[in-house]
């Protein structure tokens, strides 16, 4: 294909190829095993959570989910950027590896129609091991009688969501650059491990060495999506945000109850800034 344009066409096939691309990459990716895989380990985690729970306030069996939400949101921090992280970088380097690239393009669809497919695809994909996940733990749950509070499930589900959707942008502007997918989920992993442990140790570091105001603190909170999600998790949960320390301090007594709204926003750049760096990658790309 010679046009390779990021301004929509006029005529409505764009929606059409887009579809396509979606359903083929969603198909693909409940194949795949790490669908199975992580869908597993988010029942098996809420459980472990749930009995850890139990033992540490002496009881016994399952508790409810409100008891489990904060151990389950340290865990969401771990798998699910892996998981979105991984599954957007694999998503354009793969099939340019594979010639398959070559292929699709060869067809009438812009380059911008097929990231969009791709991501929507990978996105539901996302969305429905995330949801299997959470609900099969709060089934479980209520059925042993721990009182799965419904809203709280549904809530948690939403931002583990939101939180899946920046890193799986983030993982599409790796791929849209890289050209082996190899080297494109090796880049997705280091930076999946500079979100999870080495932001943390700066901070920590940075705050204990140089004594930064409480004001930057929280705005480098808020720099790292994963931090957002912790926050907004805490906030959301009726969790005071001083267990955060100084940072969680300052949003409370700056931004009161609108302190949510800054949490939205920042992960709502986390998601709309690395699928434009993508695109714009993916577009100008000369050689497929």
């Amino acid at each position: 294909m010679s046009d390779f344009s990021i301004a929509l066409p006029a005529a409505p096939g764009f929606a059409r190829n887009i579809m396509t691309v979606a359903r083929r990459e969603l198909r693909d990716a409940l194949r795949a095993r790490w669908f199975a895989l992580y869908t597993l380990a988010f029942l098996a985690l809420g459980l472990g959570v749930s009995f850890l729970s139990a033992a540490a306030t002496g009881g016994t069996g399952l508790e409810g989910f409100g008891r489990t939400t904060a151990g389950l949101i340290n865990l969401v921090l771990l798998v699910v950027p892996a998981m979105a992280l991984t599954a957007g970088a694999g998503a354009i380097a793969s099939d340019r590896e594979r010639g398959m690239l070559a292929y699709v393009l060869s067809y009438p669809i812009a380059r911008w129609e097929l990231l969009a497919g791709k991501y929507l695809g990978l996105a539901v994909a996302l969305l429905a091991s995330i949801c299997a996940g959470f609900g099969l733990c709060a089934g479980i749950l209520a059925w042993k009688g721990g009182g799965a509070d419904p809203a709280r499930v549904a809530l948690l589900t939403a931002l583990t969501y939101a939180l899946a959707l920046s890193m799986l942008a983030v993982g599409m502007a790796i791929s849209a650059r890289a050209r082996k997918s190899g080297v494109a989920v090796g880049i997705a992993v280091f930076i999946w491990l500079l979100l999870v442990f080495i932001t943390d140790l700066g901070l920590m570091a940075a705050t204990l060495a140089f004594h930064p105001p409480i004001r930057l603190l929280f705005f480098a909170a808020l720099a790292n999506p994963l931090q957002v999600f912790k926050m907004w998790s805490l906030s959301s949960a009726d969790a005071s945000l001083d267990v955060l320390g100084p940072a969680g301090l300052y949003a409370t007594d700056t931004f009161g109850a609108a302190v949510v709204w800054v949490f939205a926003a920042s992960m709502a750049l986390w998601i709309l800034l690395p699928l434009a760096a993508a695109l714009l990658l993916f577009c100008r790309r000369t050689a497929v």
